[in-house]
């Protein structure tokens, strides 16, 4: 006789997520030219499919079986290689090759389109993997942004003999890439790199240990490094370009020590790298290598607060699944008050950091268009998300686990996975200290603040609200920006402030611009969101006021449902009725 239970644990496997996101659908064509939304849309939904089923067992499975360091064949030769698990390959050829998703945006012709496509539809599809496998979207940054830090920078001798093989879909011909950086002594301080520089003819040899090399196996690596001579400081570090195989086929003068063990993004390799007269070529200026380092980084720091945006989504997903199938106590558990609180306090930051991807990527494009406003807004924007949705990913994560209560906190579930790999988003590409000060630098050396005042007014005046919620916008908006201003001017005086700074630069922002978002798509529930976002963020707060449920909590919850009370202007939340 076989036992049954007649009260399974909720599954949510095999849904389609981009199905399950009606919002992301509404808001798409904010961002995207109008011809290019329905032929991406069968791709979307094709790959929430994937990410729901196919490659969301992929990555629970790679997970389990993280990738080793061989150092000899079994013949006795002498040659590195690190084996990764077949799920892991399996994603690399959907996501590099069927996806392109790491070449669409230097080249056309990925998923049909004949141009490079946009940032935001990248991210768009991004967003959606990254929701099933979150540490091969490094390997996928890291290729995507070498790609372009060679294109901005390289000799047209070096774009020309390596950009077909970074763009390619022909998996078993494509090289990935990567960015070592780190040393133990210069991790966020890149002034005190010590990797030498000896100049080798047309090339250079490369000396020293990179103590933090993730995609450790990469064909390609960017490497911070100071030619001999060099001053100190950051003015005597350079960028190169590192091969993992030189032109005859054999290795590049450089061993892998080891293999991190890492709390999260344990399916992706991440080693400690000794380069013993490695060759390499220069990008760029010599002396410049942070500066053109930087555009490197800071693409890869906005990937960062997608993959923490997809990481919220999915969280929320599965919390609001479990909820609405899960029954405790004769009700279901999106019918209880608490549960419909703490689904909305998950729900926040997770459309904070979507509006927040979709219109940095809106920036980005204008900015590569040549836009001189656009530039100085993706400079700010750019480590606000870094420094606030990679924050919010490590809470939404865990309180999303708390939803599918105990059976949240056992492996075979999704949920621990994903609050290891959100624990990642805070520490690489900077750390959250290191990322508020870029803030900071970013008001200071690069005029960002009036580009980011001048971009929220313009959003504010095209958005449809009451006189009494756009006077409390107003005021807010005055109120951040001049303590902003006044923080930064502070200079080493103000660094304390600076997390508060990037926190309420950060909802400003979001809040700004998921209102404007509500007035384009006609959503009283967006907007509802937003002005909460403005309440619960930047507002003054009494603690102990206690409060009937309001009357359009349900609302939020029921993504479905506009829950248009009130026409889109929504004025409930800040002082209306």
């Amino acid at each position: 006789m076989t036992a049954e239970t007649t009260h399974p644990v909720p599954d949510a496997h095999g849904i389609n997520l981009f199905d399950a996101d009606p919002a992301l659908l509404a808001l798409l064509p904010l961002y995207l030219e109008p011809a290019l939304l329905p032929h991406l849309l069968p791709h979307l939904h094709r790959l929430g499919g994937l990410a729901g089923g196919v490659l969301d067992t992929l990555a629970a499975s790679a997970d389990k079986h993280p990738p080793e360091l061989e150092h000899r064949t079994r013949a006795g030769v002498d040659l590195q290689r690190i084996v990764k698990h077949p799920d892991y390959v399996a994603m690399e050829r959907v996501a590099f090759g069927e996806l392109g998703l790491a070449a669409m945006s230097h080249r056309g012709g990925v998923l049909g389109w004949p141009e490079p496509l946009p940032p935001a539809a990248k991210y768009a599809l991004t967003y959606l993997f990254v929701q099933a496998e979150f540490g091969l979207c490094c390997p996928l940054s890291m290729t995507d942004s070498l790609t372009r830090t060679l294109r901005r920078f390289g000799t047209p001798a070096l774009v020309n003999r390596f950009l077909p093989r970074l763009t390619t879909q022909v998996f078993d011909d494509l090289y990935q890439g990567a960015m070592f950086m780190t040393e133990q002594g210069a991790g966020s301080d890149v002034a005190v790199t010590e990797t030498r520089a000896v100049p080798d003819g047309d090339a250079y040899r490369l000396h020293g240990d990179k103590w933090f090399c993730s995609n450790a196996d990469a064909d390609l690596a960017m490497v911070l490094a100071r030619i001999d001579g060099a001053p100190s400081g950051m003015a005597g570090v350079s960028l190169f370009l590192l091969p993992r195989r030189l032109d005859d086929g054999t290795m590049n003068a450089y061993r892998i020590l080891r293999l991190k063990d890492k709390l999260g993004t344990r399916s992706m390799a991440s080693g400690e790298i000794r380069l013993e007269g490695a060759s390499a070529w220069l990008v760029g200026e010599p002396g410049r290598g942070f500066q053109q380092m930087a555009d490197m980084v800071n693409n890869s720091r906005l990937s960062n607060g997608m993959r923490a945006a997809g990481l919220m989504r999915r969280a929320l997903s599965e919390a609001q699944f479990v909820a609405r199938e899960r029954r405790a106590f004769g009700r279901r558990l999106i019918d209880l008050p608490l549960m419909r609180r703490q689904l909305v306090k998950l729900m926040l930051p997770t459309e904070q950091a979507r509006c927040m991807v979709l219109q940095t990527a809106e920036a980005l494009r204008r900015a590569d268009a040549g836009d001189a406003q656009a530039q100085p807004l993706v400079r700010l924007l750019t480590p606000l998300i870094k420094f606030r949705a990679c924050r919010d990913a490590r809470k939404v994560t865990a309180d999303a686990m708390e939803v599918r209560g105990g059976c949240g906190y056992i492996e075979e579930w999704g949920d621990a996975r994903r609050v290891r790999d959100a624990m990642l988003g805070s520490i690489w590409e900077g750390t959250s200290n290191i990322v508020a000060l870029d803030v900071q630098r970013a008001i200071r050396r690069n005029a960002a603040l009036p580009a980011v005042a001048q971009h929220l007014r313009t959003l504010l005046g095209a958005t449809p609200l009451h006189a009494q919620a756009r006077d409390v916008f107003d005021a807010t908006l005055q109120r951040v920006l001049a303590t902003a201003e006044t923080v930064a001017g502070q200079g080493a005086a103000g660094e304390a402030a600076a997390r508060q700074v990037a926190s309420a630069l950060y909802h400003l922002f979001t809040a700004v611009a998921m209102a404007w978002e509500a007035g384009r798509v006609g959503s009283a529930r967006r907007m509802h969101l937003a002005q909460l976002v403005l309440r619960e963020r930047l507002l003054p707060c009494d603690p102990l006021r206690i409060a009937d449920e309001p009357v359009w909590l349900t609302a939020l919850i029921d993504e479905a449902d506009d829950g248009g009370r009130g026409g889109v202007e929504a004025v409930d939340l800040l002082g209306g009725a």
